[in-house]
């Protein structure tokens, strides 16, 4: 490609530069699958509007390039001038007419090389650990193992279950539980997304400086999704031989009995608040469990949902049904069980024009669970009566900078971005004042990420009457000073525990494990006035890397990772990682989905 383009006088193309191409995600699964592939990205014009780049403001940095000179790995560098939409265009095609010549010449070549690694890779998995990944059809999320195993069949990955018990290493493996095997042509797909990521420490020379990660560095599906595996590096015949093939879709929902009281959605799974969410949808009244819930076959834990089975309600009931492959627990005589009608909150979403990205995956969130939300901008908080319209505000991971000025900062230095004005608007102070308003007025906010930092320092209430209260929340952010002492952790899987018994935590485990950056960290301190505040997670003592690559995670040793702080009527939840972080953290959705179901303070 690097060759066709510079033959046509292509100039600035380069090759192993910046990218590690470590993470599997996005648009790269296919090199796990033995496809070759590669990742190419253009400079952009102003949108469709040439740009004049001068030749003194090209430069280069990182991986690859050191100097913006010809090299190996730049064989034909630019020299500036003007760069247009056509430019880009010219580039696309030339460089994919190439990549379809090269496959038409060595058609024949490609196809073999791909099913010889194909071959090779079963061969691999009969004779290299590991051998099976084991999932216990017995989990705390039944929906996340079912999402989980529909997921690797609609990446072709062949799945089995288990059609008796079996014995491996003195552990007994229950019928019903899913067997991935390695032997197949999917191994190192499998393998990559299964297992835990320990990042390969390269050094920029011999023991010199260490070549960090720049993004993500675990995608461990069990963590990510709260589902308990086992990888097995001993090979059993006698697994092999009570295999059964799982078909797609996956389900462990069966039938509905002719007769029961109240359909009871467990907590514990993910998939009963979607269906909580669709039933408020369609009208149906639901409860929440202020008690667990037990018979002798079933069980449902506190915060549970609770529809009664209204045969007038028959066709609504049917669609909630219909939407589970989990079981739900179809129960009789719950009349005197204690609980609380769910009441869904009237939900505020804050999304920037600035390329939100964590916006947009929350947005697919709460679009994918049903929860009902209404997308408002950082510049509507001036001339909203946020108390009239809505009881929730959730701001996702955005630099606070942008949220409040509509500037970019980095470090002590701000960018005005190249958007129209009518798209850089922050709240500014009198938008900043109605939302503590908000809270004064009993609203809550949900925060997490760099969004933070807006509920950090001297705050202020402006009340009706000109008089203006004063008031720091008891939580603070230590993430800087961890940096300065060396904390580094570029997206990793850290260990978290979980208060117990908290209406935040219901239906989930003690400890977790969650996608983490590195910033913020809480710490809290006594409060003071009308305020009150709770740490719900806090990271362990030790071992607190799961998976991927971080640097002196000792410093968070006891630390604050997520905490609900009360100020008079109003409530703050502030989570120091992202609950839903690009749709794929699964197992802490249901910190999200408590946080929009928290009762108000009355």
């Amino acid at each position: 490609m690097i060759k066709d383009m510079t033959q046509q006088g292509l100039a600035g193309v380069s090759q192993h530069y910046l990218f590690d191409d470590y993470w599997p995600g996005s648009t790269e699964t296919c090199i796990w699958k033995n496809v070759i592939a590669f990742l190419t990205e253009c400079a952009s014009a102003k949108h469709a509007t040439p740009v004049y780049v001068d030749p003194d403001e090209l430069n280069v940095a990182g991986k690859g390039l050191s100097e913006y000179k010809k090299s190996i790995n730049m064989p034909f560098p630019w020299e500036g001038g003007w760069w247009r939409l056509s430019d880009i265009v010219q580039y696309e095609i030339v460089s994919t007419m190439s990549v379809i010549k090269t496959c038409s010449i060595h058609r024949g070549d490609i196809l073999r090389f791909r099913n010889d690694l194909c071959r090779k890779e079963v061969k691999k998995g009969l004779s290299q650990p590991p051998y099976y990944y084991i999932l216990p059809g017995k989990q705390h999320d039944s929906s996340a193992l079912i999402n989980l195993v529909n997921l690797m069949l609609n990446h072709g990955v062949k799945v089995h279950r288990l059609d008796s018990n079996v014995v491996i290493d003195s552990r007994v493996y229950n019928s019903g539980s899913i067997v991935i095997l390695l032997s197949q042509p999917f191994r190192p797909f499998v393998k990559e997304v299964m297992e835990r990521q320990c990042f390969p420490v390269r050094h920029y020379t011999p023991g010199g400086k260490v070549i960090k990660p720049y993004d993500i560095t675990s995608w461990a599906l069990p963590l990510q999704r709260g589902v308990k595996s086992f990888e097995i590096d001993k090979r059993s015949t006698e697994l092999e031989g009570k295999l059964v093939r799982v078909k797609a879709p996956f389900v462990l929902f069966k039938k509905k009995p002719s007769e029961f009281e109240a359909l009871i959605l467990p907590a514990s799974n993910n998939e009963s608040y979607k269906a909580a969410f669709m039933a408020c949808d369609l009208g149906l009244k639901v409860w929440r469990l202020n008690e667990p819930y037990n018979n002798s076959t079933d069980a449902a834990c506190e915060g549970s949902f609770l529809i009664y089975n209204d045969l007038e309600k028959k066709d609504e009931i049917g669609k909630v049904l219909n939407s589970l492959k989990a079981n739900p627990v179809f129960a009789d005589r719950v009349a005197d069980i204690k609980k609380t009608e769910l009441r869904l909150p009237k939900v505020a979403l804050v999304e920037t024009w600035f390329h939100d990205m964590d916006a947009g995956w929350t947005r697919f969130v709460f679009d994918s669970y049903n929860i009902p939300y209404r997308v408002i901008n950082p510049g509507d908080f001036k001339k909203i009566d946020l108390g009239d319209k809505f009881d929730l505000v959730v701001f996702p991971d955005k630099s606070s900078s942008i949220l409040v000025d509509g500037k970019i900062k980095t470090g002590k230095k701000e960018y005005l971005s190249g958007y129209p004005p009518e798209y850089t608007k922050g709240m500014g102070k009198k938008g900043k004042e109605n939302l503590m308003l908000f809270l004064d007025g009993g609203g809550t906010i949900i925060s997490w990420g760099r969004s933070a930092s807006l509920f950090s320092g001297i705050l202020e209430i402006k009340k009706g009457d000109d008089r203006i209260e004063e008031f720091q929340i008891p939580v603070s952010d230590l993430s800087k000073n961890l940096k300065e002492n060396g904390l580094y952790c570029p997206r990793a899987t850290m260990r978290i525990l979980l208060a117990e018994n908290h209406p935040l935590t219901y239906g989930m485990q003690n400890e977790i494990g969650v996608t983490f950056s590195g910033a913020p960290v809480f710490s809290t301190s006594i409060p003071r006035f009308d305020m009150d505040r709770a740490v719900i997670a806090r990271f362990p003592a030790k071992d607190i890397l799961m998976s991927g690559y971080c640097e002196n995670e000792k410093l968070l040793a006891g630390k604050a990772a997520m905490v609900w702080v009360r100020k008079g009527k109003g409530q703050i939840i502030l989570f120091a990682f992202g609950p839903q972080f690009r749709a794929s953290s699964n197992v802490s959705l249901k910190l999200l989905f408590n946080s929009i179901l928290l009762p108000g303070i009355k």
